[in-house]
């Protein structure tokens, strides 16, 4: 995950958790077992309390994606459920991830 290993978000001691709020996903190409799949991943927003990630999943050495779709989270405090800012530490982190 971009967050736990560029951002060093800690889903079990962070005061804070994403919530998935919205994702979508169109295939376009079928992918069967063996095959190895490669996936990229981009942020398209940062937002106050969101961040919304793009993927794209390919056949590995394909240059046409099988299928692309994206997901939002949006950060909450653990315990009230209240949305929340991203920490600015978060924020630099991901910066480097966005279209």
């Amino acid at each position: 995950s971009l967050l736990i290993q560029h951002a060093g978000f800690d889903i079990r001691q962070s005061p804070i958790i994403g919530l998935v709020v919205d994702s979508a996903c169109s295939f376009f190409k079928e992918l069967t077992f063996p095959d190895t799949i490669e996936v990229g991943v981009a942020i398209s927003k940062i937002g106050q309390s969101s961040l919304r990630y793009e993927l794209a999943i390919f056949k590995q050495h394909q240059l046409k994606p099988c299928a692309q779709g994206h997901f939002v989270h949006v950060f909450v405090d653990r315990e009230t459920r209240k949305s929340t800012t991203i920490p600015n530490a978060m924020r630099e982190a991901l910066h480097s991830f966005k279209l």
